[in-house]
């Protein structure tokens, strides 16, 4: 990776939200203005817009709510959190270094050059907008235990942004957050382990706080993020909270499975008792949703009677 000290000094300069000369900018970096203009290329790469304007200098849109590590650690209980400036994807940095890691472990990034979503989608991940965070877990019992898992990370990071103030954020089966009916967070679970063994799970997520229009062109579905819906999190804040509530509820779900968070999900499921369809490959399933039973299955009622389904996308229908 090439160096990206200069980039992030820039970044942390104009966080506050105000203008910075060029002339400035290279005084205080110990650079020429036309070195200062090369690496707003890059930070522009990034996803942030940089406005440029003649007599005054550069600045972002708004200020930025900058991860800050040593805030970060102050509020958890358990501190094993690495916080990076700039990653591939913060599920593949854990991946990569998974013989080494202990359940728990996580990181957190500003930036993800190559972010996943689910069935090989891109994430689309800009600079200092957004949570991207991922943790690593070992379930002793193996990879059929790990069915349910999406659903009780969903219930937790809902519950958790309910807490801080989105009260209107609700789960989607089987590993989103919405808002408003629109996409708010998407979750990731990668798993390694053979039948026998214990399952190595990546969990990833991210959630959209400040991303604006010009970053999202690659995304295909409704979103929000809660800036336009008027919430105001701190990063910093949310990312502790969020390890702290899934450390804490992966270590009750490895005891006790799904069966303690099964209510906990009816509360918060956007789509309980709406018409939905489910799409299952080319096949289109639809039905009333009832919620999710014991194992984690989506629950369809048609024509009065109730049927489990566990594969598939849901979609809101018109009645």
């Amino acid at each position: 990776m090439k160096d990206i000290t200069v980039p992030l000094k820039i970044i942390s300069l104009l966080a506050d939200g105000e203008f910075h000369s060029g002339e400035n900018l290279g005084v205080l970096l110990g650079m020429s203005r036309a070195a200062i203009n090369k690496h707003i290329q890059t930070v522009r790469e990034w996803g942030l817009d940089v406005f440029t304007v003649p007599g005054k200098g550069y600045s972002l849109p708004s200020a930025l709510n900058l991860l800050d590590a040593d805030k970060i650690l102050g509020m958890l209980k358990d501190k094993r959190v690495t916080v990076l400036p700039v990653v591939d994807s913060t599920n593949q940095y854990l991946l990569d270094r998974i013989k080494e890691l202990v359940s728990g472990d996580a990181c957190i990034a500003e930036y993800q050059q190559a972010g996943r979503g689910r069935r090989g989608r891109q994430w689309v991940s800009p600079f200092g907008a957004n949570l991207y965070l991922s943790m690593f877990w070992r379930l002793e019992q193996g990879p059929a235990a790990a069915m349910g898992l999406s659903l009780v990370i969903g219930i937790v990071m809902a519950e958790v942004l309910q807490r801080l103030g989105a009260d209107q954020v609700r789960v989607k089966w089987p590993n989103d957050l919405y808002l408003n009916d629109r996409k708010l967070a998407g979750i990731l679970v990668e798993l390694t382990g053979k039948t026998g063994d214990a399952a190595q799970l990546v969990l990833g997520a991210g959630i959209n706080m400040a991303m604006r229009e010009t970053n999202a062109g690659r995304i295909d579905q409704g979103w929000v993020n809660l800036q336009e819906a008027g919430i105001n999190i701190d990063r910093n804040e949310l990312a502790a909270t969020l390890l702290n509530e899934l450390r804490f509820s992966l270590q009750q779900f490895e005891i006790e499975g799904l069966a303690p968070f099964i209510s906990r999900w009816r509360d918060l499921d956007n789509f309980m008792d709406r018409p939905i369809k489910l799409l299952i490959g080319e096949q289109q399933i639809l039905g009333i949703c009832r919620g999710i039973d014991q194992q984690g299955a989506l629950l369809l009622e048609q024509e009065g009677e109730i049927k489990p389904f566990i594969g598939g996308e849901i979609s809101l229908r018109s009645a």
